[in-house]
């Protein structure tokens, strides 16, 4: 384990994966070293594991280079943000889970729930996730987080009490049909990287640790036959004839047929689908997905959405909320958010979708603000990277794929006490 040191790179030896290389530390915004530069270091293995959590960057590097996802459907997210609280001992009841679905997304066509968990120590988890194929490109998933927590049934809990930690994460939603290839030369695809999420039960963790243990195994019988780099086809093989598969798709339409369908019929006929299948009657196939950039609409077909503001008590602005995040990232660094293209913020996103950036990312980093001497028709797009909590939601939602994450400098990052 190396804490603090992030997976940077991929090492190949021609065709195969040989390890990873850690960041550079000690390098200034321009790239150059400073001082105290250190640079990183080469971790190779017979085998290597990609275990990133959803979209992780390397994974993404991997699926490109092998074609992994040639045989499956395009994964989609749904974006989970969360805070920790501290309530009065007279409302909190230890082992209470409260589960919603539907409102406020369901106001804005779009779908995603909220849960509530009461916690050792007098406190509970509280969150929402909010599917990220939504069409409606004013949609603010942290406003409607926000807009959620001031509901009667959450806000009688929280009243009183006080909020200690805040964080946001994205979570695979695409179900089986959206599992890629897992094994190429080299290494294999393990957990939240392969996409082994229960959508309705909100759940990968059972799943992840079991891939990770066919993973073992497959590694070491490789090994024991003097197999050195290999692809692993039997992992894959052992995956998709475990009880992670059989649990999988007998949930795999969950999504897909809410995206279609909407909230309400759409959990109907999720949750048909998912008993027809334990008499193995299939009547959807494995339906189809859009990626979660194609899906976003252009601003002038969606009424803009009038968030209510933050009290102060309940719902609180971004900012604010990223100090709960613990977030540091020394500010001296290259930015770790890419732009393929400078221009496209403003010359197509904040046009065609009315710049989408400032309302998907729940840690306030892109913002629209007033451009020197109007350049640009009087905008351009600041990144403050120091902010970012490390969702991934970027990587996924911008519409025009412009933006890609990669690892920052020195191993920063947020730092979540008992998130």
């Amino acid at each position: 384990m190396f804490p603090g040191f992030p997976a940077a790179e991929l090492l190949y030896d021609g065709d195969r994966l040989i390890g990873v290389q850690t960041g550079d530390m000690g390098v200034d915004h321009e790239g150059n070293p400073k001082p105290d530069y250190q640079p990183g270091m080469n971790l190779t293995a017979q085998y290597t594991i990609l275990a990133e959590g959803a979209r992780g960057h390397l994974t993404k590097r991997v699926k490109a280079k092998y074609d992994l996802e040639r045989d499956c459907q395009p994964q989609v997210y749904g974006l989970g943000i969360k805070e920790l609280w501290d309530i009065a001992p007279g409302k909190h009841v230890p082992g209470r889970v409260l589960h919603t679905q539907g409102w406020p997304l369901s106001e804005s066509e779009s779908w995603g729930g909220g849960f509530l968990y009461h916690q050792a120590g007098g406190q509970v988890a509280l969150g929402f996730v909010t599917a990220l194929d939504y069409k409606n490109p004013h949609v603010s998933p942290y406003e409607e987080f926000q807009r959620w927590k001031q509901h009667p049934a959450i806000r009688a809990i929280l009243e009183g009490g006080k909020r200690v930690s805040y964080g946001a994460r994205v979570i695979n939603e695409g179900g089986w049909q959206s599992v890629p290839h897992l094994a190429f030369p080299g290494g294999v695809l393990a957990g939240c990287s392969a996409g082994f999420v229960n959508v309705p039960r909100i759940k990968g963790s059972h799943t992840a640790m079991k891939s990770g243990m066919l993973a073992a195994e497959a590694i070491v019988a490789a090994i024991a036959a003097g197999q050195e780099g290999a692809q692993l086809d039997g992992y894959e093989a052992a995956v998709r004839e475990s009880w992670i598969a059989d649990e999988l798709k007998l949930v795999q339409n969950a999504q897909p047929l809410v995206a279609k369908f909407g909230g309400a019929l759409g959990t109907v006929l999720a949750g048909a689908d998912m008993w027809a299948r334990y008499l193995r009657i299939n009547p959807f196939g494995a339906m189809a997905h859009h990626t979660d950039a194609e899906a976003t609409g252009r601003a002038d077909l969606y009424q803009p959405i009038a968030y209510p503001r933050p009290d102060g008590v309940i719902s609180f602005d971004r900012l604010t909320n990223v100090s709960f995040s613990f977030t540091n990232h020394e500010e001296d660094q290259p930015c770790h958010l890419r732009l393929s293209d400078p221009a496209v913020p403003v010359a197509i996103n904040l046009p065609r979708y009315a710049g989408p950036e400032a309302r998907y990312c729940p840690a306030g980093v892109y913002e629209f603000v007033d451009a020197p001497g109007g350049e640009g028709g009087g905008k351009r797009l600041q990144i403050n990277a120091q902010n970012c909590v490390h969702c991934k939601t970027c990587d996924i939602k911008d519409p025009t794929q412009n933006i890609t994450w990669i690892a920052p400098e020195g191993g920063g990052g947020p730092n979540y006490p008992n998130m």
